[in-house]
């Protein structure tokens, strides 16, 4: 048995937690290699990106990943969390572009594409570690050993391996289409990357003549600058307004373009006035329109979203925004503006430079997704991927029926390379898992690669098994291939979620994760998104520099059920500070009584008292619960229940009912196992609470009595059935509830907490009576007792005595000598006269029919509450005077 005899100072989470990692990171505990003779549980962690810097949401999700890594590495199973990085294409080439202007005045052109990405891997190699050491500040216990990124050698090979398959399948094809475009970085977007949020805009009404008639069509548009990309007008052919408009022919204003009205279900006919402009070229519902009717696309706009020549001579070369206030003016003056109208509306922004996103119809390189989705789909509705909690399968579920090709082209410089390249003799392309030097077809050398890169998500896409060393069957594959869970918020179930389902099943015929364990957002405490816009972002490592890792830990945990948000409060980190400080010092209450610890020591049965059998069945109620709580991925209902346990059963009971056996123990063997017990559960609660507050754990394990090196592979506890006592653990509770009963007697009766009471106890049984005469103590101990009394069946109940009623007992406390009656008479009094005042002020009020009438119901609801509440205490405090007039 070992164990650090130092006797510890005062708690300063500061001064132990990154030495313990560096401990833990040195001597290898989170590096196991496979083991197939050891069930394995391995998490791939979702990569942040490399440019990242650690936020509310990434503590949450390596929090949850880490409690469950540790549970598991425990329980004996062979553990792989697989850390990694995102390259962030867009967001890291904007970071070093910035630099580069900054520093030397260039833009990437300047330099050209091979120095640029050397560039990128400078700053990749200087700035990239930063976001692994903020997860190791959490106390994030993944193995860096397997650290992966999504550009390295492993990756990249996996890549290039899936491109190239699904090429070959028919599944990648290049064509043109429309997507979100970023006008200043100047490539296609994925959703993700296009932030959606309302402004302030207009609704503008232009009339659009009928051909060969004195009639017109009036259209609503928010966006006039594109009528000059007009090839349709539209109406839903249920609209008995428009039937007689459909299959003429009406003038799209400016340009003079004689264009057909068409009849499709999509047109909204309580928009506007029912009719809309079709613009294929720049809006995507207008794309798929112009397909289904063989409309023309016309592109109106540069890729810088400055007007073309095909806009017209007066607009060429404007910007989006002074042709919208051009556009409107010359409609104005022909005639054919009717009248604007305000409009809040949803714009999409480009997320990393905030500028207005343009859907361009562009030549890009798409996936096919329906034939992916198949068994995708059927993995979740057959049970073979779980999600929890269940109800987020409808948003899996929803995209995946629901989706369209998926456009994986990006037009940056940093990224993984499209490996196509395109023969400049014989025009076609070449795909290939190699670089090539010449054309697959003709042999030509006159061959140049496609600029493009894909987009983040293609790699991201693969994670599960590309970390793994996929293609190659590596023993890691092979062992720790399906992963156990993948825990991610809810915000990118479509996005990345779904992505590695089908890709997984579609190259590995198996499911990425057996276990989906979704988390809500982490909000600030009046409910906000957290976001630089509002300014109400909370730094992680300023709160683990102020109250430590394991507060902040325990703080996103507890409280926290599956799938929901949750509000960060700062009161909350420092309560759980103060809940480390707790096991702290009763560890140190502990340790200093451990002079004469016999390590070979054992109790047998009749050494325990009622409180140690109490204790040891509780510890062992609180494993069972907390096991299971963990393995149906309730952490917060696990860590509620190691907490109360702590601060509640063991350092508020306890250590209490022990001291006087420490003290002035009976004998060397009564003393010898109460420091058994206190040792035994301390110990193994510890490990216990290790995986929610890993560092504050294994500081005071390393400083009791134990077995092994390191609480992180140490045993999980387990329930012992020697130290069950459930017929013990219900008395002692039932005296615990009188206890707590005197208590609150004294408590509602002002009685001085140093001051000592009588208390008459009248147990039900003769054997609550025994019971009741051999622990007399607890009562002396816990309640602040002077004399108990216990009556027999048949003694006279106690006169001018107040009483609390427990299953089994009846407690009646004489407070006569312990209060000045006539003083605490005057006080009860004033204290109903103020009250009877608040009634009648709301009595008045709820009866009052106009404030009911006008009054919200939520208002008329809560002025209800209060009134019952004041009723409440009304109620108690006309039970205290008729006890007062007993005294």
């Amino acid at each position: 048995m070992k164990w650090n005899k130092e006797q510890l100072g005062a708690y300063a989470p500061n001064d132990i937690e990154m030495s313990w990692y560096d401990f833990w990171e040195k001597n290898g505990y989170f590096h196991q290699d496979p083991d197939p003779s050891k069930e394995p549980f391995s998490i791939v962690m979702p990569p942040p990106n490399v440019t990242g810097q650690l936020h509310m949401g990434h503590a949450l999700d390596n929090t949850l990943q880490d409690i469950l890594v540790r549970f598991k590495r425990m329980e004996g199973y062979n553990v792989a969390w697989i850390p990694g990085t995102d390259h962030a294409g867009i967001a890291t080439q904007v970071k070093v572009e910035q630099q580069l202007a900054k520093e030397e005045g260039k833009s990437r052109y300047d330099i050209g594409r091979e120095e640029f990405l050397k560039r990128v891997w400078a700053w990749k190699e200087q700035y990239g570690s930063r976001i692994e050491k903020q997860v190791r500040r959490l106390g994030s216990s993944c193995d860096w050993s397997r650290k992966r990124f999504t550009m390295d050698d492993t990756c990249a090979r996996a890549v290039r391996e899936v491109f190239v398959t699904l090429y070959e399948k028919g599944l990648i094809y290049q064509g043109q289409r429309i997507t979100n475009w970023c006008p200043h970085c100047h490539t296609a977007l994925s959703d993700i990357e296009v932030d959606h949020s309302d402004v302030q805009g207009h609704l503008w009404y232009i009339k659009y003549p009928v051909v060969g008639e004195d009639d017109y069509i009036m259209i609503a548009t928010t966006r006039p600058e594109t009528i000059m990309g007009d090839t349709a007008v539209a109406v839903n052919p249920a609209d008995d307004r428009m039937k007689k408009y459909i299959g003429k022919k009406v003038v799209v204003p400016l340009v003079d373009r004689e264009v057909e009205v068409i009849a499709d279900d999509y047109v909204d006919i309580g928009f506007g006035t029912g009719a809309v402009k079709i613009t294929p070229a720049h809006d995507p519902n207008d794309f798929e329109m112009g397909q289904r009717h063989n409309l023309e696309s016309i592109m109106i706009m540069n890729l810088d979203g400055t007007m073309n020549e095909k806009a017209g001579a007066k607009y060429n070369g404007m910007t989006r925004e002074d042709c919208r206030k051009a556009v409107v003016a010359d409609l104005k003056e022909l005639g054919l503006l009717d009248h604007i109208e305000e409009l809040t509306h949803a714009v999409g922004h480009c997320s990393r430079c905030k500028t207005t996103v343009e859907p361009f119809v562009t030549k890009q390189w798409f996936v096919k997704m329906k034939p992916l989705t198949e068994a995708a789909l059927k993995a979740v509705e057959d049970g073979h991927t779980k999600f929890i909690p269940d109800r987020f399968v409808k948003i899996y579920n929803h995209w995946l029926e629901d989706v369209h090709d998926w456009c994986i082209s990006r037009q940056l410089w940093w990224g993984h390379q499209i490996p196509v390249w395109y023969c400049d003799d014989c025009g076609k392309s070449s795909v290939s898992r190699e670089d090539i030097t010449e054309c697959q077809h003709c042999h030509s050398k006159n061959i140049h690669r496609d600029p493009d890169v894909l987009d983040t998500w293609f790699s991201s896409a693969l994670w599960p098994f590309s970390t793994m060393g996929w293609p190659d069957k590596t023993p890691d594959l092979q062992q720790f291939f399906p992963t156990s869970v993948l825990v991610t918020g809810y915000d990118i179930i479509f996005f990345w979620v779904a992505r590695m389902m089908f890709m997984t099943c579609e190259f590995m015929k198996d499911i990425p994760f057996k276990n989906v364990f979704i988390h809500g957002l982490v909000r600030d405490s009046q409910g906000r998104k957290m976001s630089k816009s509002l300014g109400n972002g909370i730094d992680p490592l300023g709160v683990c520099e102020q109250y430590g890792a394991d507060a902040l830990r325990f703080t996103l945990v507890t409280g926290n059920t599956p799938g929901n948000d949750m509000r960060f409060y700062m009161e909350r980190v420092e309560a759980n500070r103060n809940f480390a400080n707790k096991i702290w010092n009763a560890s140190k209450f502990v340790i200093m009584n451990l002079g004469d610890f016999d390590e070979n020591f054992v109790p047998e049965d009749k050494d325990l008292t009622l409180a140690d059998r109490w204790i040891l069945t509780s510890f062992n109620e609180t494993v069972t619960k907390v096991t299971e709580d963990l393995d149906k991925f309730e952490l917060g209902d696990a860590a509620d229940a190691v907490y109360n346990f702590i601060w509640n059963s063991y350092c508020d009971w306890y250590i209490e009912l022990a001291k006087k056996r420490l003290y002035q123990a009976a004998s060397e063997r009564d003393k010898h196992t109460v420091q058994y017990v206190l040792v035994y559960v301390l110990t193994h609660t510890l490990e216990m609470l290790h995986p929610f507050m890993p560092f504050v754990t294994e500081h005071l394990w390393q400083h009791l009595p134990h077995e092994g090196e390191s609480i992180i592979v140490a045993p999980w506890p387990k329930t012992q059935d020697k130290w069950n006592f459930p017929a013990d653990a219900a008395t002692m509770n039932t005296m615990m509830e009188a206890i707590k009963g005197i208590r609150n007697l004294r408590a509602e009766s002002n009685v001085p907490m140093g001051k000592k009471a009588p208390v008459i106890l009248a147990p039900a049984t003769e054997d609550m009576a025994q019971t009741l005469k051999t622990y007399e103590d607890y009562f002396h101990t816990l309640a602040f007792a002077d004399k108990v009394t216990l009556l027999a069946a048949g003694d006279a109940k106690p006169e001018n005595a107040v009483v609390a009623v427990v299953p089994g007992i009846e407690v009646y406390l004489q407070l006569k000598d312990l209060i000045d009656v006539e003083k605490e008479t005057a006080r009860v009094q004033k204290e109903q006269e103020k009250l009877q005042k608040e009634i009648a002020r709301l009595d008045k009020k709820l009866s009052n029919q106009g404030f009911l009438s006008k009054a919200p119901a939520a208002v008329v609801e809560k002025e209800k509450g209060k009134l019952a509440d004041y009723q409440e205490k009304m109620a108690a405090l006309t039970k205290r005077m008729e006890d007062l007039a007993k005294l």
